[in-house]
Formats: C-alpha cells, structure tokens, sequence
C-alpha cells in the first residue's frame, strides 16, 4: 500500500540577498535546481529553510514562489511557528495554494508538556483538511516527545505521518510497530539507511537539496534489498556531511551552491560560517569525484 506522501523530499533552502532579506529570484534559482533532481517532492518552510529566522510574512511569500515553480511537484508545507496561530494562518495559506500537505515542529518556545504538544498538533490539524506530518526532533526542541504521546498524535483525523530525526532506533521501530499505517520519515541524511531498514517509508532532508539524486539511488538500492549498493551511497553522504560539519551545514550547504555557479546567498543573522576558510572547504569537498559524480 502507498501511504499518502510517501517519498524522499528535499527540505528546500532559502535564497536570500546579499543583506540577509528573502530573494524571489534567488529561491527561484534554487528551486530550479533542487526540482532537476527527480525527488518526489519538496519540504517548504522548515529549518533547512531558515524559517526560525524568517517573519511570517517572507515564509508566506516562499509558499507562493515554490508553489509556482513546482506545480507538478507534491509539496509539504512546514508551518511550525512559536505561535499557533501564525502556524493555522501558514497551514491555510498553503492549502489556498495548493500544497499537497503540511508539517509542523512541536511547540518549543517554552517546556511544554506533552499535553500541551497533543493539544497544539489536535488544534492545527483541525485548521484545514490536509493531511499533517508531525514533526519528532530532540536536538532542535531540547527534549523527546513521549512515545504514548506520539501514538495519539498519529492518530488524530489529519495527521498521517511522522518526521522522525532521531537517533533513538529502537523508538522508531517500535514507532513502525504501533502505527503501521503511518507515513514514517527518516531526518538524519548521514544515516538514512538505518531509518530505511526499521521501515521508513522515505526521507526529508537537507542534502537533499544538491544530492537530491544520490538519495533516490539509496532508497531504491534499500527497496531492491541491495545492501552493498547502499552501503556504499550512505558513506557517500556521511562523507559530505562530515565536510558541512566543519562550517555549519547551513553557510556549508549555500557555500557549495556557490562552488557549482548558484548563488543562493548567506545565511541569515546570526547564523554563520563557522571556520575563515570555509568557502575553499566547501570547493574542495564538492570536488572530490565521489561526491562530484552526484553533482553534475
């Protein structure tokens, strides 16, 4: 059976001009490039996309860019926002725009409990009839979302899947045990082979954006049962992922769109390179054959 938006996406990055402000023409730049990939669809709005730096109103206006660029592409919405009525108005105005689906960071401004979080997601889901990615990311929200909560999140009337980026395994299979029907995505690009494995049923992630065909190979050298083949792809992508590391993987993954001739512009304030010489890094990185290969 395929589950609804099953599939590998890109979690779309942001354009931006040389002073920091939202770009349109450097996103369309962007999605240009990312769409060339044959992914199966695009994550719009979510961290790889700055939008913890970005105000309402830029995040509205990418929605309308990318949905234009990419009429024939499934779109995911990330509406997560510190406020949930800035997440309801982000979730309605992409479905005004025909996106195919939306996600959302649990509420972190504050500790909230669990309860909170249930409350949150059951009010959100309810704002529109799309069918909702809910969202399980320690390392940005400062903690892990119980598993019992998790189990009646998923099953709320909209919500239809879950972004898991995690590295709690034993979570996530117990996760792909209790709801079997439920869309599971793997977010840690450098170890997509270990979600695929316990049964995700696809991947949404930053390098996606330049290696875009890399993990389709993966996920198919996974569906084929070919372990050596993905095996291989995945130190491929641990491997670039380790070089982002050095610079931050935001102001690395921009770097390197510069080193291939798109210019996509800075990271926002106060995000930053983390190293002088991170430009060369990144040139050198996106050099190396095994990593050009998927590039090109």
């Amino acid at each position: 059976m395929t589950k609804p938006l099953a599939g590998m996406y890109a979690a779309l990055m942001t354009g931006l001009a040389d002073d920091g402000s939202f770009c349109p023409d450097r996103q369309r730049a962007l999605n240009a490039h990312v769409l060339g990939q044959g992914l199966d669809g695009l994550y719009v709005g979510g961290s790889s996309g700055e939008s913890g730096l970005l105000d309402v109103d830029e995040l509205l206006q990418q929605q309308k860019i990318v949905a234009g660029d990419a009429a024939d592409t499934t779109l995911i919405a990330h509406v997560g926002a510190p406020s949930l009525r800035e997440s309801v108005k982000l979730a309605r105005n992409a479905k005004r725009l025909g996106y195919h689906g939306l996600s959302a960071l649990p509420p972190h401004s504050y500790p909230f409990t669990d309860g909170e979080i249930l409350a949150y997601y059951s009010e959100l889901q309810a704002a529109t009839d799309l069918p909702l990615i809910v969202y399980e990311v320690p390392v940005r929200t400062g903690r892990p979302i119980g598993l019992e909560t998790l189990v009646e999140i998923l099953s709320l009337p909209h919500v239809t899947g879950l972004k898991f980026t995690s590295t709690d395994m034993f979570k996530l299979s117990m996760l792909r045990r209790c709801c079997p029907d439920a869309a599971l995505f793997f977010g840690f690009d450098e170890i997509y082979l270990s979600g695929a494995v316990l049964g995700a049923d696809g991947g949404i992630g930053t390098t996606y954006n330049l290696l875009g065909r890399l993990y389709m190979a993966l996920n198919a050298a996974v569906k084929a049962g070919d372990l050596a083949e993905a095996q291989r792809l995945q130190t491929i992508s641990a491997q670039f992922v380790e070089g982002l590391l050095e610079t931050g993987v935001l102001p690395g993954m921009k770097a390197a769109f510069r080193a291939l001739g798109i210019e996509v512009g800075p990271t926002r304030a106060p995000m930053l390179m983390r190293v002088g010489d991170g430009e060369a890094r990144i040139a050198k990185l996106v050099a190396r054959p095994e990593i050009a290969e998927w590039l090109r």
